[in-house]
Order: structure tokens, then sequence, then C-alpha cells
């Protein structure tokens, strides 16, 4: 059974929505003393006065798609850096990378792969591993490698 009170009138309705157990709900519409109620028109509908139901939601959101009560939407990804072309002041803009580490990824150009950072110990590992997913080796006009 369930009873919402809404600006003085009581809606109690007993079963459920009609066509959920194949047949047809009973529901009795009390007034209070005085007064009037009205029952909603179509089930999953909300009396006057009373919250839209939750299944009320609008037609166009997708699930999913909207943030958590309380969460902060994701920033966009920054654009990758890449390790072949980048200024200093670029690459600083890495984490763990400062003016030596800079240095280091500039002297050691050209990179065929990122992973070469930390292959030729440009980088340690750990710091590799923390920008790895921020950084490209974009080949555009780099010679290829010779054997």
């Amino acid at each position: 059974m369930i009873a919402l009170a809404t600006a003085g009138l009581l809606l109690v309705a007993a079963g459920v929505a009609a066509g959920a157990t194949g047949s047809a709900s009973q529901s009795s519409v009390k007034a209070p003393p005085g007064g009037s109620a009205q029952a909603p028109a179509t089930p999953g509908t909300a009396a006057p006065g009373s919250p839209a139901p939750a299944s009320a939601t609008p037609a166009s959101s997708a699930p999913g798609t909207a943030a958590k009560p309380g969460t902060k939407p994701k920033p966009p990804e920054p654009k990758p850096v890449d390790i072949n072309h980048a200024s200093r002041e670029q690459l600083k803009t890495l984490p763990g990378i400062g003016d030596a580490e800079a240095s280091r990824i500039i002297a050691g150009r050209p990179y065929y792969s990122k992973a070469q950072l930390a292959t030729k110990g440009v980088l340690p590992e750990g710091v590799y591993h923390a920008i790895r997913k921020r950084v490209v080796a974009d080949q555009t006009g780099i010679p290829p490698p010779t054997k």
C-alpha cells in the first residue's frame, strides 16, 4: 500500500499499475472530511501538487550521462605533449619534469617511441610511468631510424 499526503489530500493506492501483474489494479481515493481528492490520470504520473515520480525523466537524457550528486564533472584531458617537437616550457608542464629533465628529453631527440624515454635512460622508470599517458612521439619530419 502506498500513501502520499499532498496539500491536505490523502491518496491511497493499493496494488500495482495495470498490466504489471496481468490484471487491472484496484485503487481507492479517500478525501479528507469536507475536501476532495484527485487520482492521477495515468499510472506513472503525479497527483496535482505532488512531486514528479522517479520514472518521469526527460526522454533526451541518456543513461549514465548525468553527474552524480555532489561530484564535479571531469575536466577534459589535456592535449598530449609531443616529446619530439615540444618546447622546454611545454615539457615542464608534465608532472615530474623540471629544467634538467626537459633538457635531457630535448638532447635525446629524436624518439621513435615514447617508451624510449625510459629505455634510453632519459627519465627514471617512475617518472616515465607518471607521464606516459600524457605524451606522444610524433615522427613527422623525423628521419627513419638507421640500422
